[in-house]
This record gives C-alpha cells, structure tokens and sequence, in this order.
C-alpha cells in the first residue's frame, strides 16, 4: 500500500509539472501574440484606422464657436457700413435681430458647436437667413439703381459699395453651405449622415491628409470664395442637388453683381 501510494503521488506531481509546463507554453504563445499586436498597431495604426473609416465619417469634436461667430459679426458690420439708401428700414432693425441671435447661439455653445437642439438649429438657420434677406435687398436696390441709372454713386463709393456686398455675399453662402452639409455642423459631429453633399479633396485622397482631418467652417469658407470668383466649382465638387443649386444662385448673384459694378464704375472714372 505505501509503494501504491508512492507511485501515486510520483505520477500526481509528474502531472502537475506537465500541466504547469503547459500553461507556461500557453501564457508565452499569448505574451508572443500581443506583441506582434502592439507592433501591428504602432506600425501600421493608420491603416487600421484606415479600415475603420475616415475620421470625417466618424463622431468627432464639433466645430469652434469663435470663427462663426467672427465671420457673422464682420456680416453685420458690413451691413451697417452700408449706405442707407441700400438698407431696409429701419435700419437698425435687422442688425439688431441678427446680434441678439448671434449673441444667443454663442452663449448656448460657446465652445464647441456639439449640442443637438431644434430651438438652436431654428435660431441659427434664422440668422442666416436675416443676413441673407438683407444682402438679397442691397445688392438688388444696387443692381436697380444701376440699371436705371439712378444710384447716385461716385466710382470709389459703388466699388466699396459692391464690395461690401460681395462679400457678405460669400459669408452668407458659406454659413448655408457650413449649416446644411450632411445635417449641419451638429450632426456631422455626431457622424449621423455617411454621404457628403460637398466633395473636399482629402476625402477623395484620404493619403495627402492627416488621418484625424474633418471638415471645418474655413473650409466652407474656402468653398464659397472659390465658386464666387471663379463662378463655377473648383476643387470641391457638389454632389446633392440642392448643392448644386445653391452654389449655381451664389455663381449667379456674384457674377451680376461684379460685372454691373465694375462696368458702372469703369463708365464713371471715363
């Protein structure tokens, strides 16, 4: 019985060394694995992100707050430089809607353009709108006046006039390009649209761009004085229909507007 024992006890432990064995084999297998992971990773961490899409398909933080605002705020001072004879009366009364708005939609989101709100989609989209409504009026008393003859402009007054116009005219269609490309800045965020209404040049090379790269309001900017001046689509590409329509109106209004100002004052100075 003892030398039964005995040998149980030798083949009990001859067991245990196996299994111990083995599980060390097991933990070196598992320890070999992950440092391949961690080398797959560092080496090659921008194709695996690659993989999972580019980051403006993904949630990302939402646009700084400061740039709009800026931009709204040279709008309205433009709007007020204005003579009065291209302003709708009273004067002070949209200016002064489009401060209180601006004033409001920055002190809900005064850093980052993230939170989801209808109240704060309608108030931005009302904002623009006020600008729009009153570049619209400017630049056709303007282009009125200047049919008939009766702008009553020196040269240097209609091309700071046009001006003015002009560029509030590329303010106004950047901030409706920036508001409505895949759901506006809130929901581009929030990565809740996959296809773009505006083709940028990093997402068609995503290799020529950072791999965090995602649109911003400059780049909206950019857009829309690019299709004001050259009037037609540069190097991004509209693919929606009302992108098309809404950068073909901004190509139009541009186009009338230079080409009745500078023909006018050239007239003038002769």
């Amino acid at each position: 019985m003892d030398d039964q024992a005995q040998r149980d006890n030798e083949g009990s432990g001859t067991n245990g060394a196996a299994r111990g064995a083995n599980v060390n084999h097991t933990i070196g297998v598992v320890r070999h694995h992950l440092d391949q992971l961690e080398h797959l990773l560092g080496s090659e961490g921008r194709s695996v992100e690659a993989r999972l899409g580019p980051a403006w398909q993904r949630a990302h933080a939402g646009d700084h707050r400061l740039p709009v605002s800026a931009v709204v705020a040279l709008a309205i001072a433009l709007q007020v430089l204005l003579p009065n004879r291209f302003s709708i009366n009273p004067i002070w009364l949209l200016p002064a809607l489009e401060g209180a708005l601006g004033i409001g939609l920055a002190a809900a989101n005064p850093h980052r353009i993230d939170r989801s709100s209808r109240a704060l989609r309608a108030s931005s989209l009302l904002l623009i709108a006020l600008i729009s409504l009153a570049n619209g009026w400017s630049a056709l008393l303007l282009v009125h006046g200047l049919v008939v003859g009766r702008a009553g402009l020196g040269a240097s007054t209609l091309l700071f006039t046009g001006g003015e116009i002009y560029l509030t005219n590329i303010i106004v269609f950047g901030l409706w390009y920036w508001e409505f490309d895949r759901g506006g800045p809130v929901a581009r965020a929030q990565a809740q649209r996959r296809y773009p209404d505006f083709l940028f040049p990093q997402m068609s090379n995503p290799e020529l761009a950072p791999p965090d790269w995602t649109t911003h309001f400059f780049d909206y900017l950019w857009l829309s004085y690019t299709n004001a001046t050259a009037f037609s689509p540069t190097d991004v590409m509209p693919f929606s229909r009302w992108a098309k329509q809404l950068m073909m109106l901004q190509s139009a209004i541009s186009l009338v507007t230079i080409a009745l100002v500078v023909a006018r004052a050239v007239n003038i100075l002769k």
